[in-house]
């Protein structure tokens, strides 16, 4: 018998949107996962919120929905908001009950500058870690570092000679580069700067991920000026955080660490050098560290680092950042890369469930 095509809605709905979510969703055990770190994390709240006054939105449904515009590859705040109305799956992750109203693109960007002035990705991104560590997915003695460029909120237009340049220049030795006497108009954090000798200089921020070579996990991200210095300092930095004394450790990278002082640098914190050698210049490293087997499986293991900023650009839009200053940068870069520590350390435990 042909069914009837009625165009009535219900007046009333008894299925909730956590039963319309399937058993087996991905997003299943990203949520589990995204609140037990949100409870590590709550007392962190009260510092960014008053006593009286209206209620705000609630701090644990705006970290979840910035999540999904990380995890889903949504542009801009409008669309995000747009999703939420209609999509069910957004509605159960966020918190949302199905009759509960949607927040305007401006009431939740103006929520958002809240923990944007405050470490809350950063606290963020630890509660993820310790989950890890609790599961035993973390090396602390095989690490890689690596940095990118991406992209700034500026266009190459804004970026105009200074009005009172400085006298002494950043060089090497103190000479005045194009960096000391122009800045970006819009973002003066952001700097020209092009990675390889063939490429195209442009308005970037440059971002660092120090990764464990157990599975892959950034365990320390921060950003920088677009130097090569900077790139060195950062991994150097990043490395203090996690090198413990007494307990070898080797530090994986490119050919673009590949520099004396960088290794004399690491080697000052107990840490092996494994830095693939530089074929157009003397390297820094000899025999007493490259015939060693640990050295090539290190540079293995280095490639996957690829993977993370590959994620970060393509399914985080975080190939041009969104934001202007470097503050706000590291903040949305940090809490990317808890959203990939999530997707990966669910994968590792459905890898694992099905072996």
């Amino acid at each position: 018998m042909r069914g009837i095509d009625l165009n009535q809605s219900a007046m009333f709905s008894y299925v909730s949107a956590e039963a319309r979510v399937p058993a087996d969703h991905p997003l299943r055990e990203v949520r589990r996962m995204c609140d037990q770190a949100l409870r590590r994390i709550s007392r962190r709240w009260n510092r960014l919120y008053s006593d009286m006054g209206r209620p705000s939105i609630p701090p644990e449904k705006l970290l979840r929905a910035l999540l999904l515009q990380i995890l889903y590859s949504i542009r801009s705040e409008r669309l995000l908001m747009e999703q939420l109305d209609y999509n069910f799956l957004f509605r159960w992750f966020v918190g949302l009950n199905i009759d509960d109203p949607v927040w305007s693109a401006t009431t939740f960007s103006k929520n958002r500058e809240r923990l944007l002035e405050g470490d809350i990705a950063q606290a963020f991104f630890k509660a993820v870690l310790k989950q890890a560590c609790d599961q035993d997915l973390l090396s602390d003695e095989h690490f890689t570092v690596d940095g990118a460029l991406l992209e700034a909120w500026a266009s190459s237009k804004s970026f105009q000679k200074k009005a009172e340049p400085p006298q002494q220049g950043s060089g090497s030795r103190g000479e005045i580069l194009l960096r000391d006497t122009h800045e970006s108009r819009t973002d003066p954090d952001a700097h020209m700067y092009r990675k390889s000798a063939g490429g195209e200089f442009k308005l970037c921020h440059m971002v660092h991920v120090l990764m464990e070579n157990r599975h892959g996990l950034p365990v320390a991200g921060r950003a920088s000026e677009a130097t090569t210095r900077a790139e060195w300092d950062s991994a150097v930095k990043m490395l203090k955080r996690v090198a413990h004394a007494g307990r070898p450790v080797t530090l994986g990278a490119d050919a673009g660490y590949d520099h004396e002082d960088f290794v004399k640098r690491v080697r000052k914190l107990a840490v092996t050098p494994h830095v693939a050698q530089h074929t157009r210049r003397r390297s820094a490293l000899d025999r007493r560290t490259t015939r060693h087997p640990g050295y090539r499986i290190s540079l293995q293991k280095r490639k996957r680092i690829e993977q993370i900023f590959g994620w970060l650009k393509t399914t985080a839009l975080l190939r041009k950042v969104r934001h202007r200053g470097r503050d706000l940068v590291e903040w949305t870069f940090t809490l990317a890369l808890a959203a990939y520590n999530l997707v990966r350390m669910r994968n590792i435990a459905s890898a694992a469930a099905t072996a």
